[in-house]
């Protein structure tokens, strides 16, 4: 889509807004862009006057936004912080930078840090900077390498290199079987779980394995790991990802009770599209070794 430039604002009256939203004071504005704070507020009149709309004004020794200029705010912050990452990435990146990785909590306890001695014995020159998430980082905007993204695969934008099959089982600690190695689905039904919210996968997976969740005695913890950490305790049954339950199976901690797979669903190894640096090949090709 092009941009009528004609009709565009002035980019110096749109720094200084954005400067003077983001501190919320004409006086720190001009010092963050060197210049005095006549011209700051002279710039955000102007912009004012352009749109024919009140950005911001006056709230007693700060200035607050109106609703239509905290929208172009948020717009004009997200923007700039955008060419700010592709500049620095077009001036070159520190080589010796570490990778920045962005994955989900659980997968970063549970499978990648027991692992990552490992890694650093066979490649202590590549540095790793984790960004355990559970919202999807956007990998241009945050300056990041790699993402290890639960999914389908198809995502705009990106590339996406299959990690690792969505083979899920149902877990539950010793003294909550008390003896017992199996379950039918009849006992799963009548025991309490323990349920991360917001996750409905886990509801179809549970359904495709004969069970009705709408009838059974689930407990909603917050995050996926709290929830493993009341299985361990025996408050319930969990369902989880094979690949991250290695330790605890290993351990005795939790015992496999049920298996269900999901061919739809993968982790997958998320890049942007473009050359890739020569560390993020190794790890990439590290991570399909050990899993």
């Amino acid at each position: 889509m092009s941009v009528d430039w004609k009709s565009f604002p002035s980019l110096t009256a749109l720094r200084a807004f954005e400067a003077a939203a983001r501190l919320q004071n004409f006086s720190r504005a001009a010092r963050d862009l060197n210049v005095t704070h006549a011209a700051i507020a002279q710039q955000v009149r102007c912009l004012e006057a352009d749109l024919g709309r009140e950005l911001i004004y006056r709230q007693g020794r700060g200035l607050a936004l109106t609703a239509e200029g905290a929208k172009l705010a948020q717009a004009l912050t997200d923007g700039f912080h955008g060419i700010e990452v592709a500049v620095n990435e077009l001036r070159g990146a520190d080589p010796n930078a570490p990778l920045r990785v962005t994955l989900t909590p659980a997968f970063a306890a549970q499978w990648l840090i027991p692992r990552l001695g490992a890694f650093w014995k066979a490649h202590p020159e590549i540095g790793l900077s984790l960004h355990p998430e559970h919202r999807v980082m956007d990998l241009r905007r945050d300056g990041l390498d790699l993402a290890i993204r639960f999914g389908d695969g198809k995502w705009p934008g990106v590339e996406a290199d299959f990690l690792t099959s969505a083979q899920y089982i149902i877990v539950a600690a010793p003294s909550l079987l008390q003896g017992r190695k199996n379950l039918t689905p009849a006992e799963m039904s009548s025991m309490p779980w323990v349920i991360e919210p917001d996750w409905p996968e886990a509801l179809v997976w549970l359904r495709s394995f004969g069970l009705k969740p709408d009838a059974m005695n689930i407990t909603y913890i917050p995050t996926e790991e709290l929830a493993l950490s009341a299985a361990r305790q025996g408050l319930g049954l969990h369902v989880e990802a094979a690949a991250l339950m290695e330790k605890d199976l290993a351990t005795g901690d939790l015992i496999a009770v049920g298996e269900i797979k999901d061919e739809s669903l993968a982790y997958y190894l998320v890049t942007r599209p473009g050359p890739k640096r020569a560390e993020l090949k190794t790890f990439m090709k590290w991570l399909k070794a050990a899993i």
